[in-house]
């Protein structure tokens, strides 16, 4: 379970691990009403999300996701749960496996069985049994065959990243546990419930890649909205130690309408690995940071020299695809508490 304890902040190769559970905020869950994938963009989506008041909906706690809501009478086997870039999907998913090999929730189920799509990539043409594969990836299931037997949970995080054809449409039925096939029919059967009913299935996905899966394989769609406004505030005093500074950032983001829709996962992830923020340099630490973000961090040190940049690893390509940092730069372009580059 270390895997899912310690967290890399940022950049894993300039970042510093740090126990899952010494900064884990609730994030805001709620169904999602329509089926339909939504096709705006990412950041119209934060957006729309961060006017919606969250008294309209009802929340989904972390260790309730499996279980029923009201009005229903049985749990839903397949959940998936989307949400934009950064938003904490990947968290949450550590989170429910920590908490379940702790004994703090989900008692009921024998086995948390997480994947990510990009591991699953990697075995695009080998061919492996469902119970092969399980034992590839935990050596602590081997001798096990009868998974039927058991309360099992798949999780598979980051659709999105899946590489694989996840072909419903022309893939074989696939129901033997021990017989040796693609990874893409193992995955398809599974999801569908021909492969192991018995099992619940957690797919989290950004919206845009949600309509991979069809749409009658999937029992309950979930939405992650991020943080409230006082859950944003708790978690970065956790962040953040120093109350003084704590306080300083709070407020610098609560002015700033492109701050203040950011997923705060994220941005709080790199503004403590990249830059060094006092309460001195604090302003023009978290303006560095969002230019940075969206253009590189050349053009953040001749616009606000007084921030103080972590070096290695400083290349901010990976942490928002360019279409996204595109949109965030109109934000900001928009946003006069903020001043880009191209605005000043």
């Amino acid at each position: 379970m270390q895997k899912f304890r310690r967290v890399f902040e940022g950049i894993a190769k300039a970042g510093q691990s740090t126990d899952l559970n010494d900064f884990y905020t609730e994030l805001f869950i709620t169904e999602r009403v329509s089926g339909e994938v939504n096709k705006e963009h990412e950041v119209r989506l934060i957006e729309t999300a961060s006017r919606k008041p969250a008294k309209e909906e009802t929340p989904i706690k972390l260790e309730d996701i499996f279980k029923p809501l009201p009005g229903q009478d049985q749990p839903s086997r397949t959940i998936m749960t989307t949400g934009v870039a950064g938003i904490g999907k990947t968290i949450l998913t550590h989170k429910f496996t920590l908490d379940w090999a702790e004994g703090k929730a989900n008692h009921d189920i024998h086995f948390t069985l997480p994947f990510t799509f990009r591991e699953l990539n990697l075995l695009k043409v080998k061919k492996f049994s469902l119970v092969e594969l399980l034992h590839h990836f935990f050596i602590q299931t081997k001798g096990i065959r009868r998974y039927d037997l058991f309360q099992v949970v798949f999780i598979l995080d980051g659709l999105d990243e899946c590489r694989l054809p996840l072909d419903f449409k022309n893939n074989p039925i696939w129901t033997d546990v021990s017989k040796s096939t693609s990874v893409d029919v193992l995955l398809t059967n599974l999801i569908r419930g021909d492969l192991l009913p018995s099992a619940r299935i957690w797919i989290t996905t950004r919206p845009a890649a949600a309509n991979q899966i069809p749409a009658e394989c999937v029992d309950m769609v979930t939405e992650v909205r991020g943080f409230t406004d006082p859950q944003k505030e708790e978690y970065f005093r956790k962040r953040f130690r120093e109350e003084t500074l704590a306080s300083t950032i709070i407020s610098h983001i609560k002015t700033s309408r492109s701050l203040h829709i950011i997923p705060a996962v994220g941005l709080g992830e790199y503004f403590r690995v990249r830059h060094t923020i006092t309460p001195g340099n604090s302003q023009d630490a978290l303006k560095a940071a969002y230019v940075e973000l969206l253009q590189g961090p050349d053009v953040a040190a001749v616009s606000y020299p007084g921030f103080a940049a972590v070096k290695e690893g400083s290349d901010a390509d990976g942490l928002v695809d360019t279409d996204l940092r595109a949109e965030m730069e109109v934000l900001v372009l928009k946003d006069p508490t903020l001043e880009s580059p191209k605005s000043s």
